[in-house]
């Protein structure tokens, strides 16, 4: 005999129970409503500590919505993805790692400038109030003693990698979001097992749900080898874990303390274009050499020091620069919910609000917030070039949806978006008047601006910068653009997916 427990508006937690006799379903019956009032007492103070948060208006109603009509399922996802855990004590170990770490970078033989030292670049007058802003929030000094290369696509940045991996005679760092045990990872793995092999160190930081399915034979064989393994914050009991919603999305390698890479690409086969659902895999990298390694170094330390409590020292890791191999100006900015500020989201909005000539955007997600939004209608309406390359296609339907639907205001006040179509577009570049440039692993969403660890590199006025608007406009020409005429006529049922994915997408 099933027996169905629905009472009111709000179902009961029990909503099929196996009665084999009278007494059972007598039972049943007289908990009932005391179930019933605990699971409602229980949304409604979860509703009123929502309130209480003074959280973002939308996102407070977002949760609010979801409670109300879907209660069961909001509950669970709100233990699972919306407690704003006291990130000062579940990060405190970040903090006592940057202090420490910032010292050692203080006294490391690196020519760091200064606030009153970049003024002598006139090319850079115009960005004051940007360089200001970064000095202030991003506790990221600025670089002059650098040299950067741009690497376009799979091929080229993995190909780089591999050889400056192989010639590594110290160590290697090697943190990654997304790590597959599919035919790319096993190269890698194999370049990190010969290397651990000939006496030089190697550690590897995974995120733990963005590599939730590496195979646990490729970990093995890489311990065995002698490299040190850790997983940034392993998801076991997924409902059980207030962890869950603050994930490692750094992409970071550095070599021996003098070559760094940072950008957009995981390790796997599908950045190669060989996953046919996707095809080809548009992204981009940088390799850095100079003082800039250092604060990428800086970064990786933390995150090794969080996760294993082990506190990496020796100058071996910060080694004296025999030669400047060239002078670009380079910070390195992170953010994460271990930070005060999230700097990325404000470098982002002071970029753009700088601009005085275009501004390039190229980003998988996009998700902007009431300032990015505002920041980009106010400069395409004073008559800046603003363009947007966004993909044709989704990888998460939800987030794709929800980008769609802030198209039409942002078309109506001039800024021109391009769906990119020959594949897909993974990128994160920030472009502004062919001045400075922001590459690296933030989306242009809310998840990467308040919940993931995240780091980009800032780079002014160099071959760099020029190098990632030529690519710029290349993938322009494999893109097609989007009028507000032609989104106007989209059909009915697209309008219902955006207007639903918007209204989650605080949640996301």
């Amino acid at each position: 005999m099933i027996l169905t427990l629905f009472d009111g508006a709000i179902p009961s937690p029990l909503l099929f129970v196996n009665a084999p006799n009278e007494g059972a379903v007598s039972f049943w019956r007289t908990i009932e409503p005391y179930l019933t009032f605990l699971f409602s007492l229980s949304v409604f103070l979860i509703a009123f500590l929502i309130v209480l948060e003074n959280r973002n208006p939308s996102r407070t109603v977002a949760w609010l919505i979801i409670l109300n009509f879907l209660p069961i399922v909001g509950f669970i996802f709100y233990i699972l993805l919306g407690r704003n855990v006291r990130k000062r004590k579940l990060f405190r170990n970040k903090f006592i790692s940057n202090a420490e770490v910032i010292k050692k970078l203080e006294t490391a033989p690196a020519g760091f400038l200064n606030e009153s030292d970049f003024w002598q670049y006139p090319h850079l007058a115009s960005k004051r109030r940007l360089l200001n802003l970064m000095v202030n929030v991003s506790q990221s000094p600025f670089t002059l003693k650098n040299r950067s290369k741009i690497l376009t696509n799979g091929d080229e940045t993995f190909r780089q990698m591999i050889q400056d991996m192989s010639e590594a005679k110290d160590h290697i760092h090697f943190q990654f979001y997304i790590i597959r045990h599919d035919t790319t990872g096993q190269q890698f793995k194999q370049v990190l097992i010969d290397k651990a092999r000939e006496g030089v160190k190697v550690r590897v930081i995974y995120d733990g749900v963005g590599s939730v399915r590496l195979d646990k034979r490729y970990i093995a064989e890489l311990r065995e080898a002698g490299v040190e393994v850790v997983t940034f914050f392993p998801v076991i009991l997924p409902f059980l874990n207030n962890k869950l919603n603050y994930r490692n999305h750094r992409k970071i390698v550095i070599i021996d303390g003098k070559i760094g890479f940072v950008g957009g690409l995981n390790i796997g086969d599908e950045y190669l274009g060989k996953d046919t659902r996707f095809g080809f895999w548009r992204d981009s990298h940088v390799r850095l050499e100079g003082e800039s390694v250092y604060l990428l170094q800086n970064i990786f330390l933390k995150d090794w020091f969080f996760v294993t409590e082990e506190n990496i020292e020796g100058d071996r890791y910060y080694p004296a620069l025999t030669e400047a191999p060239g002078e670009e100006l380079i910070q390195i900015a992170s953010s994460g919910p271990d930070s005060d500020w999230e700097s990325i989201w404000q470098m982002y909005f002071s970029i753009i609000a700088t601009a005085q000539e275009k501004i390039y955007i190229t980003s998988p997600y996009f998700i902007p917030d009431e300032s990015i939004s505002m920041a980009l209608k106010t400069a395409a309406l004073s008559g800046l070039d603003v363009r947007l390359l966004l993909p044709s296609r989704p990888d998460h339907h939800t987030v794709f949806w929800a980008s769609r639907s802030y198209f039409q205001e942002l078309l109506e006040a001039g800024v021109r978006f391009y769906l990119y179509q020959p594949g897909f577009v993974h990128a994160k570049i920030l472009l502004v008047d062919g001045v400075v440039a922001s590459i690296g692993t933030a989306n242009m969403d809310i998840r990467s601006f308040q919940h993931n660890f995240e780091v980009n590199a800032v780079i002014y006025n160099s071959n760099s910068v020029y190098k990632l608007e030529q690519d710029f406009i290349n993938d322009l020409q494999d893109s097609k653009e989007l009028t507000l005429e032609v989104y106007k006529r989209r059909p009915w049922h697209h309008r219902i997916l955006e207007s639903i994915a918007r209204l989650l997408s605080p949640l996301l």
